[in-house]
Protein backbone atom coordinates (compact mmCIF):
# COMPACT_ATOMS: atom_id res chain seq x y z
CA UNK A 1 0.00 0.00 0.00
CA UNK A 2 1.71 3.00 -1.20
CA UNK A 3 0.87 6.32 -2.63
CA UNK A 4 2.41 9.15 -3.83
CA UNK A 5 3.06 12.43 -1.70
CA UNK A 6 0.98 14.66 -3.55
CA UNK A 7 -2.37 11.87 -3.09
CA UNK A 8 -1.53 11.70 0.37
CA UNK A 9 -2.12 15.86 0.41
CA UNK A 10 -5.10 15.57 -1.00
CA UNK A 11 -6.58 12.66 1.48
CA UNK A 12 -4.94 14.76 4.36
CA UNK A 13 -7.71 17.35 3.83
CA UNK A 14 -10.66 15.03 4.23
CA UNK A 15 -12.62 13.52 7.16
CA UNK A 16 -15.04 10.33 7.49
CA UNK A 17 -18.89 11.79 7.78
CA UNK A 18 -20.96 10.45 10.25
CA UNK A 19 -24.34 11.16 11.29
CA UNK A 20 -24.64 10.67 14.39
CA UNK A 21 -22.65 11.47 17.27
CA UNK A 22 -21.15 8.35 18.93
CA UNK A 23 -19.40 8.69 22.56
CA UNK A 24 -15.61 8.61 21.60
CA UNK A 25 -12.86 7.24 23.87
CA UNK A 26 -10.37 9.83 23.42
CA UNK A 27 -9.98 13.22 22.31
CA UNK A 28 -10.23 13.76 18.20
CA UNK A 29 -10.34 16.56 15.91
CA UNK A 30 -13.74 15.96 15.92
CA UNK A 31 -16.32 18.34 17.49
CA UNK A 32 -19.04 15.93 19.11
CA UNK A 33 -22.45 16.77 20.43
CA UNK A 34 -21.35 16.34 23.63
CA UNK A 35 -20.91 19.28 26.53
CA UNK A 36 -17.62 19.30 27.97
CA UNK A 37 -14.16 21.20 28.71
CA UNK A 38 -13.40 21.87 24.91
CA UNK A 39 -11.77 24.83 23.47
CA UNK A 40 -15.11 25.91 21.74
CA UNK A 41 -17.90 27.86 23.39
CA UNK A 42 -21.14 25.88 22.59
CA UNK A 43 -23.98 27.12 25.10
CA UNK A 44 -25.13 28.55 28.05
CA UNK A 45 -27.00 26.85 31.21
CA UNK A 46 -28.14 27.20 34.57
CA UNK A 47 -25.61 26.84 37.67
CA UNK A 48 -26.86 24.06 39.63
CA UNK A 49 -25.13 23.08 42.77
CA UNK A 50 -22.07 20.68 42.49
CA UNK A 51 -20.99 22.68 39.31
CA UNK A 52 -17.59 23.95 38.93
CA UNK A 53 -17.93 27.36 39.70
CA UNK A 54 -14.96 28.02 37.10
CA UNK A 55 -17.14 27.45 34.66
CA UNK A 56 -19.55 30.63 36.16
CA UNK A 57 -19.59 33.13 33.84
CA UNK A 58 -19.28 36.36 35.79
CA UNK A 59 -19.47 38.60 33.01
CA UNK A 60 -23.03 37.53 32.20
CA UNK A 61 -23.99 37.34 36.46
CA UNK A 62 -23.82 41.05 35.98
CA UNK A 63 -26.14 41.20 33.48
CA UNK A 64 -28.62 39.16 33.91
CA UNK A 65 -28.62 38.94 38.19
CA UNK A 66 -28.48 34.95 37.64
CA UNK A 67 -25.44 32.17 37.89
CA UNK A 68 -24.90 30.76 34.65
CA UNK A 69 -22.41 28.30 33.03
CA UNK A 70 -20.28 28.72 29.76
CA UNK A 71 -20.57 25.03 27.70
CA UNK A 72 -17.91 23.55 25.42
CA UNK A 73 -17.76 21.50 22.51
CA UNK A 74 -16.27 18.35 23.65
CA UNK A 75 -13.50 17.26 20.26
CA UNK A 76 -14.65 13.60 20.17
CA UNK A 77 -12.78 10.94 18.21
CA UNK A 78 -14.86 8.74 15.64
CA UNK A 79 -14.68 4.72 16.35
CA UNK A 80 -14.47 3.41 12.77
CA UNK A 81 -14.98 -0.24 11.51
CA UNK A 82 -13.86 -1.72 8.34
CA UNK A 83 -15.02 -4.65 7.19
CA UNK A 84 -12.94 -6.10 4.15
CA UNK A 85 -14.16 -8.94 2.13
CA UNK A 86 -10.93 -11.34 1.53
CA UNK A 87 -13.47 -13.85 0.80
CA UNK A 88 -12.20 -15.43 -2.73
CA UNK A 89 -14.46 -14.02 -5.34
CA UNK A 90 -13.27 -10.84 -4.34
CA UNK A 91 -10.19 -11.76 -6.50
CA UNK A 92 -11.80 -11.55 -10.29
CA UNK A 93 -11.48 -8.42 -11.88
CA UNK A 94 -9.68 -6.23 -9.50
CA UNK A 95 -11.82 -6.16 -6.44
CA UNK A 96 -9.51 -7.15 -3.70
CA UNK A 97 -6.69 -4.80 -4.86
CA UNK A 98 -9.31 -1.74 -4.96
CA UNK A 99 -11.31 -2.88 -2.03
CA UNK A 100 -7.17 -2.72 0.04
CA UNK A 101 -6.67 0.79 -1.62
CA UNK A 102 -10.18 2.17 -0.42
CA UNK A 103 -9.30 0.76 3.11
CA UNK A 104 -5.67 1.85 3.10
CA UNK A 105 -7.12 5.38 2.21
CA UNK A 106 -9.58 5.60 4.91
CA UNK A 107 -7.35 4.25 7.44
CA UNK A 108 -5.02 7.14 6.98
CA UNK A 109 -8.12 9.86 6.75
CA UNK A 110 -9.17 8.21 9.89
CA UNK A 111 -5.80 8.60 11.39
CA UNK A 112 -5.19 12.32 9.87
CA UNK A 113 -7.82 13.05 12.30
CA UNK A 114 -7.53 11.28 14.97
CA UNK A 115 -10.75 8.45 14.78
CA UNK A 116 -10.14 5.06 16.08
CA UNK A 117 -10.12 2.73 12.83
CA UNK A 118 -10.51 -0.92 13.36
CA UNK A 119 -9.44 -2.89 10.01
CA UNK A 120 -11.53 -6.05 9.96
CA UNK A 121 -10.92 -8.59 7.31
CA UNK A 122 -13.50 -11.33 7.04
CA UNK A 123 -14.49 -14.06 4.86
CA UNK A 124 -16.12 -16.75 6.54
CA UNK A 125 -15.45 -15.81 9.91
CA UNK A 126 -13.74 -12.83 11.49
CA UNK A 127 -10.60 -12.17 11.13
CA UNK A 128 -8.40 -10.37 13.34
CA UNK A 129 -9.11 -6.70 14.74
CA UNK A 130 -5.69 -5.20 13.34
CA UNK A 131 -6.86 -1.88 15.41
CA UNK A 132 -5.27 1.46 14.29
CA UNK A 133 -6.17 3.26 17.48
CA UNK A 134 -5.48 7.51 17.13
CA UNK A 135 -1.33 7.25 16.60
CA UNK A 136 -0.74 8.55 13.11
CA UNK A 137 2.18 6.75 13.30
CA UNK A 138 0.53 3.34 13.47
CA UNK A 139 -0.54 3.65 9.60
CA UNK A 140 2.36 2.11 8.06
CA UNK A 141 1.54 -0.92 10.48
CA UNK A 142 -2.13 -0.43 8.95
CA UNK A 143 -0.76 -0.67 5.00
CA UNK A 144 1.79 -3.81 5.94
CA UNK A 145 -1.24 -5.57 7.33
CA UNK A 146 -2.99 -4.87 4.22
CA UNK A 147 -0.15 -6.08 2.03
CA UNK A 148 0.05 -9.47 3.60
CA UNK A 149 -4.02 -9.91 3.18
CA UNK A 150 -4.82 -12.55 0.00
CA UNK A 151 -8.24 -13.58 -0.68
CA UNK A 152 -9.56 -16.91 -0.31
CA UNK A 153 -12.42 -19.12 1.50
CA UNK A 154 -16.10 -18.25 0.94
CA UNK A 155 -18.56 -15.68 2.24
CA UNK A 156 -20.64 -15.35 5.73
CA UNK A 157 -21.59 -12.10 6.38
CA UNK A 158 -24.40 -13.15 9.03
CA UNK A 159 -21.21 -15.05 10.99
CA UNK A 160 -19.00 -12.18 10.58
CA UNK A 161 -21.58 -9.59 12.16
CA UNK A 162 -22.34 -12.23 14.92
CA UNK A 163 -18.76 -12.40 15.84
CA UNK A 164 -17.94 -8.72 15.96
CA UNK A 165 -20.94 -8.26 18.20
CA UNK A 166 -19.26 -11.14 20.74
CA UNK A 167 -16.50 -8.55 21.25
CA UNK A 168 -17.53 -5.42 23.66
CA UNK A 169 -17.98 -2.43 20.91
CA UNK A 170 -18.53 0.88 20.84
CA UNK A 171 -21.20 2.53 18.92
CA UNK A 172 -19.56 3.20 15.36
CA UNK A 173 -19.38 4.26 12.21
CA UNK A 174 -19.49 0.52 10.27
CA UNK A 175 -18.33 0.36 6.42
CA UNK A 176 -18.46 -2.65 4.85
CA UNK A 177 -16.40 -3.44 1.51
CA UNK A 178 -17.64 -6.40 -0.08
CA UNK A 179 -19.03 -7.81 -3.37
CA UNK A 180 -21.97 -9.21 -1.76
CA UNK A 181 -21.52 -12.27 -3.16
CA UNK A 182 -23.00 -14.44 -0.08
CA UNK A 183 -25.63 -16.86 -0.56
CA UNK A 184 -27.24 -16.65 2.59
CA UNK A 185 -27.58 -12.47 1.56
CA UNK A 186 -26.82 -9.57 3.81
CA UNK A 187 -29.94 -8.83 4.62
CA UNK A 188 -29.86 -10.00 8.29
CA UNK A 189 -26.23 -8.96 9.05
CA UNK A 190 -26.83 -5.47 8.10
CA UNK A 191 -29.76 -5.38 9.60
CA UNK A 192 -28.08 -6.20 12.84
CA UNK A 193 -25.09 -3.99 12.50
CA UNK A 194 -27.96 -0.87 11.99
CA UNK A 195 -30.06 -2.36 15.38
CA UNK A 196 -27.05 -2.35 17.81
CA UNK A 197 -26.81 1.30 16.63
CA UNK A 198 -23.93 1.31 14.45
CA UNK A 199 -24.08 4.21 11.43
CA UNK A 200 -23.25 1.25 8.37
CA UNK A 201 -22.29 1.91 4.82
CA UNK A 202 -22.07 -0.32 2.09
CA UNK A 203 -19.63 -0.37 -0.49
CA UNK A 204 -20.94 -2.58 -2.91
CA UNK A 205 -18.01 -3.27 -5.40
CA UNK A 206 -18.74 -4.53 -8.96
CA UNK A 207 -16.97 -5.09 -12.04
CA UNK A 208 -18.64 -4.30 -15.61
CA UNK A 209 -17.30 -7.74 -16.18
CA UNK A 210 -19.78 -9.46 -13.56
CA UNK A 211 -22.60 -9.48 -15.82
CA UNK A 212 -21.09 -10.43 -19.14
CA UNK A 213 -20.69 -14.24 -19.87
CA UNK A 214 -18.64 -13.71 -22.80
CA UNK A 215 -19.35 -16.10 -26.06
CA UNK A 216 -22.37 -18.10 -26.60
CA UNK A 217 -21.71 -21.78 -26.85
CA UNK A 218 -20.46 -24.62 -24.69
CA UNK A 219 -18.99 -22.70 -21.25
CA UNK A 220 -17.86 -24.20 -17.68
CA UNK A 221 -18.56 -22.03 -14.85
CA UNK A 222 -16.60 -22.41 -11.79
CA UNK A 223 -17.57 -21.13 -8.59
CA UNK A 224 -14.68 -18.87 -7.03
CA UNK A 225 -15.26 -19.36 -3.41
CA UNK A 226 -16.53 -23.35 -3.31
CA UNK A 227 -14.21 -24.25 -7.01
CA UNK A 228 -17.44 -26.43 -7.92
CA UNK A 229 -17.92 -26.32 -11.85
CA UNK A 230 -20.92 -26.55 -13.81
CA UNK A 231 -20.65 -27.00 -17.78
CA UNK A 232 -23.46 -24.88 -19.39
CA UNK A 233 -24.79 -24.77 -22.95
CA UNK A 234 -24.80 -20.66 -23.30
CA UNK A 235 -27.41 -19.46 -25.53
CA UNK A 236 -28.54 -15.94 -26.46
CA UNK A 237 -31.65 -16.44 -24.40
CA UNK A 238 -29.31 -17.62 -21.68
CA UNK A 239 -26.94 -15.25 -21.72
CA UNK A 240 -29.65 -12.39 -21.81
CA UNK A 241 -31.18 -14.17 -18.19
CA UNK A 242 -27.94 -14.26 -16.85
CA UNK A 243 -27.45 -10.36 -17.54
CA UNK A 244 -30.68 -9.50 -16.42
CA UNK A 245 -30.36 -11.56 -13.35
CA UNK A 246 -27.36 -9.82 -12.35
CA UNK A 247 -28.97 -6.23 -12.55
CA UNK A 248 -31.37 -7.86 -10.61
CA UNK A 249 -28.84 -8.48 -8.28
CA UNK A 250 -27.31 -4.96 -8.10
CA UNK A 251 -30.87 -3.72 -7.33
CA UNK A 252 -32.06 -6.05 -4.53
CA UNK A 253 -28.81 -5.60 -2.71
CA UNK A 254 -29.27 -1.43 -2.85
CA UNK A 255 -33.15 -2.00 -1.81
CA UNK A 256 -31.76 -3.90 1.33
CA UNK A 257 -29.41 -1.67 2.12
CA UNK A 258 -32.52 1.31 1.83
CA UNK A 259 -35.21 -1.54 3.71
CA UNK A 260 -32.12 -1.10 6.83
CA UNK A 261 -31.22 2.50 6.46
CA UNK A 262 -27.90 1.50 5.57
CA UNK A 263 -26.18 4.15 3.04
CA UNK A 264 -25.09 2.08 -0.05
CA UNK A 265 -22.73 3.15 -2.64
CA UNK A 266 -21.98 1.07 -5.54
CA UNK A 267 -18.09 1.72 -6.29
CA UNK A 268 -17.03 0.43 -9.83
CA UNK A 269 -13.56 -1.08 -9.69
CA UNK A 270 -12.66 -0.19 -13.42
CA UNK A 271 -12.83 3.35 -12.37
CA UNK A 272 -9.50 4.78 -11.45
CA UNK A 273 -8.74 4.64 -7.88
CA UNK A 274 -8.20 8.07 -7.14
CA UNK A 275 -11.76 9.11 -8.75
CA UNK A 276 -13.71 6.09 -6.43
CA UNK A 277 -12.00 8.14 -3.50
CA UNK A 278 -11.99 11.85 -4.00
CA UNK A 279 -15.39 11.91 -6.26
CA UNK A 280 -17.58 8.59 -5.82
CA UNK A 281 -16.95 8.53 -2.17
CA UNK A 282 -17.26 12.21 -1.40
CA UNK A 283 -20.41 12.08 -3.93
CA UNK A 284 -21.89 9.42 -1.16
CA UNK A 285 -21.37 11.38 1.81
CA UNK A 286 -18.47 8.96 3.23
CA UNK A 287 -15.82 11.53 2.98
CA UNK A 288 -16.19 15.28 2.87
Amino acid sequence: MRFDSDFLKTLEQLRLVSAAAFAGAGRGDRRGRERGRGIEFADYRPYAQGDDIRHVDWKAYKRLGRLVLRLFSEEQDLRVYLFVDTSASMASSGKFDQALRIAAALCYIGARNLDRVSLMPFAEVLGGDLAQGDARQSIVRVFEALDRLSPAGHTDLWRTVSDFHQRDRRRGLAVVLSDFLDPAGCERPLRLLAAHGHEVVALHLVSRSDGAVGDVGDVVFVDAETAERESVDVTPALLGAYERAWDEFERDVQATCRRNAVQYQKVDVDEPFERTVLQTLRQGRLLE
